[in-house]
């Protein structure tokens, strides 16, 4: 999907709400992440490379959140690919 702010996926489909944004850049999927409940979020935080996320989700291992989740690669390009 894609809107003003770029292209994206609901990370968590049923919380439309919140909203996954993906780009391509320097070789790498980029991601942002925007909450309508909490507009500041958005500025509060940059574009993160899947990189740097693989690397902080070995902190959250056998916790009940998953970042390889919510970050999800294979979802990020298939919707990058979509609309091009």
């Amino acid at each position: 999907m894609k809107d003003e702010r770029g292209t994206y996926y609901y990370p968590f489909p049923d919380n439309r709400r919140v909203h996954m944004y993906v780009k391509e850049s320097e070789g790498a999927v980029w991601f942002r992440l925007w909450n309508a409940d909490d507009p500041h979020l958005w500025e509060q935080h940059e574009w993160v490379p899947y990189g740097a996320i693989l690397k902080a989700a070995d902190m959250y291992t056998g916790k009940a959140f998953d970042p390889r989740r919510a970050y999800d690669i294979e979802l990020a390009r298939g919707v990058l690919d979509e609309t091009g």
